[in-house]
């Protein structure tokens, strides 16, 4: 396994964390809401659910990897599985707070694919500048796409 990236995040919405929950379950939407998300096959935010995804940052370089949704708590919480190109696991919370919702992101990923691994060893900087983009160009499209 190569080196890991860490995040964690916390973004303010003006939603009531059923509203943000509500919103978060329309994977149907996802791409129109993420152009970098060139594929995605899932079905919807259920423990047990298997989501396969190619993700595209502005790199040389796209992403496959599935999203195995371990743990679901509708309306506050899902842990996840990541494996494939990348390994490790993800996290999100919703918290409510004054005047709508917090959500909380964490996750530890390694690169698995070995042209991955390479560059995150030689270039590590690269693989956390893409990682980044991808966390926070993917929260500000959400937050402008969604409403």
């Amino acid at each position: 396994m190569g080196p890991l990236v860490q995040s964690d995040r916390r973004h303010r919405f003006d939603l009531a964390p059923p509203e943000l929950w509500a919103r978060m379950g329309q994977v149907d939407r996802y791409r129109s809401w993420w152009p970098w998300l060139r594929e995605l096959d899932a079905e919807g935010l259920r423990t047990g659910e298997v989501w396969t995804c190619v993700v595209q940052p502005p790199l040389p370089y796209r992403l496959r990897f599935d999203l195995t949704l371990d743990e679901v708590v509708p309306e506050r919480s899902v842990a996840a599985t990541v494996s494939g190109d990348i390994e490790g696991s993800a996290s999100f919370e919703i918290n409510e707070v004054a005047g709508g919702s917090e959500l909380h992101l964490a996750s530890a990923l390694a690169p698995r694919h070995p042209v991955l691994r390479a560059m995150g060893t030689v270039a590590h900087p690269i693989a956390r500048f893409g990682h980044d983009w991808v966390i926070d160009t993917g929260l500000r499209q959400f937050r402008d796409r969604s409403g």
